[in-house]
C-alpha cells in the first residue's frame, strides 16, 4: 500500500508540475524582447492567439490552407501540391530549430497571408501553439 501511495503522490507531483517544466523554445524565446519593444502591455505569448492566427484567412489563404487544420499533420502547397512535413515539433523534431530558417519562412508565409510582415508577438504566439500541438 505505502508503495501505491508513493507512486500516486509522485504521479501527482508531476502532473502539477507540468505547466512548470513546459519546453522552452530558444527561438520563440527570442521574440520575448522585440514583443516587448512593441507592445509596453506584452505579458507572454499565447496558444490560443497563436491558434487564432493559424487559421486566419485572408484572400481565402491561412496557415491552414497548406498545413491542414492540425499542426501535427502533413500538407500540401495549395498551388504546387508540394508535401509540406508537419509544423509541430511533436510531428517533425526538426522544426523550430534553425532560427534563419525560421525567420525565412515567417518572411515568405506573413506577406503570402497576410500582405504584411509578422509582428514578434504573433511569431511568439505562433510557435506557442505549434508547440502545444500534440
Amino acid at each position: 500500500m505505502k508503495k501505491n501511495l508513493n507512486k500516486t503522490s509522485l504521479l501527482a507531483c508531476l502532473v502539477l508540475a507540468l505547466p512548470l517544466c513546459a519546453v522552452a523554445n530558444p527561438i520563440q524565446d527570442s521574440y520575448r524582447t522585440p514583443a516587448k519593444q512593441e507592445n509596453a502591455a506584452f505579458k507572454d505569448f499565447s496558444v490560443a492567439a497563436g491558434e487564432k492566427l493559424y487559421n486566419t484567412k485572408i484572400n481565402e489563404l491561412s496557415c491552414a490552407s497548406c498545413h491542414t487544420s492540425s499542426p501535427t499533420n502533413t500538407g500540401k502547397h495549395v498551388k504546387t501540391n508540394k508535401v509540406i512535413l508537419p509544423l509541430s515539433p511533436s510531428a517533425n523534431p526538426k522544426r523550430f530549430t534553425e532560427a534563419a530558417t525560421v525567420e525565412k519562412w515567417f518572411k515568405r508565409n506573413c506577406n503570402d497571408v497576410l500582405s504584411r510582415a509578422c509582428t514578434a508577438q504573433e511569431k511568439g504566439d505562433f510557435i506557442a501553439y505549434v508547440l502545444s500541438a500534440k
